[in-house]
């Protein structure tokens, strides 16, 4: 029951940062189209570079556009819905948490949910195009599509829920937050095949991007049961991880005597 009150919750956000954001329909349909257009640009490059090398440690055009399929739409919905997950830092060190604070859902979840990036559901749209355009449709490779996007928006959610999180012990983390996202989506938009030695144990453990994008390209292509399982566990895992990081960082929390009006 607690689970479907989060999620009639959740829906309900959702829905309300929606409406307000259509409440300025020029500015944003034209960040929507922006980012979607300028995600095509990346696909006309690598369009433009398979021209000339067919393969790149394995991979094709198609793999490419199988992997901004997953992380555009893991990106999108993720700082679509959850659009505080990459300015945690920024909340926690300028006393902005007082106010969740006071309400009595989950701190962590109301301040995720409280803002929506516009220009994020044109990069969820964009991986929605790029995953029809990869071909080889079938019902099972859709529903495949949903759930590895699904476990990999909770692994990019967590790992920013992390970072962020140590603003509670470091102050102003919001260089070193920005820098680690950054750092998490150059290196899941690029073939996982490329990655080697201590880079390629990186993207597994510390920045997560393989879980985020090469892993579920993997299963796209060739489904394991167990693998699929394990992308999904660790999703989970994260998830879990970030909320005991955050709880824990938060008993550090000192109120920035911050009184904000809120809409």
């Amino acid at each position: 029951m607690k689970h479907v009150r989060s999620t009639r919750y959740l829906l309900s956000y959702v829905a309300l940062n929606l409406s307000a954001a259509m409440e300025y329909r020029a500015a944003f349909f034209s960040q929507t189209v922006g980012m979607f257009l300028n995600n095509g640009i990346m696909i006309v490059f690598w369009w433009m570079f398979f021209q000339r090398f067919p393969r790149v440690a394995g991979w094709g055009l198609s793999d490419v556009l199988l992997l901004w399929g997953v992380v555009a739409t893991t990106f999108g919905v993720g700082t679509g819905v959850f659009g505080n997950c990459t300015r945690l830092a920024q909340v926690i060190a300028r006393g902005q948490l007082d106010y969740y604070l006071t309400l009595p859902k989950d701190p962590l979840l109301h301040a995720l949910v409280s803002r929506m990036s516009p220009s994020a559901w044109g990069d969820a749209s964009f991986g929605v195009v790029a995953f029809l355009a990869a071909g080889q449709l079938s019902p099972e490779r859709v529903v495949l599509f949903v759930l590895l996007c699904a476990a990999a928006c909770a692994t990019f959610v967590a790992y920013n829920v992390i970072v962020g999180s140590l603003a509670f012990w470091a102050g102003n983390a919001e260089s070193v937050s920005t820098q680690a996202g950054a750092a998490l989506i150059n290196f899941a938009t690029y073939p996982g095949g490329i990655f080697h030695g201590w880079v390629r144990v990186l993207t597994f453990t510390a920045v997560p991007a393989a879980l985020m994008g090469h892993v579920p390209v993997d299963q796209l292509r060739h489904p394991s049961a167990p693998a699929i399982a394990g992308v999904a566990a660790f999703g989970v895992a994260a998830a879990a991880l970030a909320w005991l990081v955050f709880n824990l960082g938060l008993r550090r929390y000192q109120s920035g005597n911050l009184v904000e009006l809120r809409g």
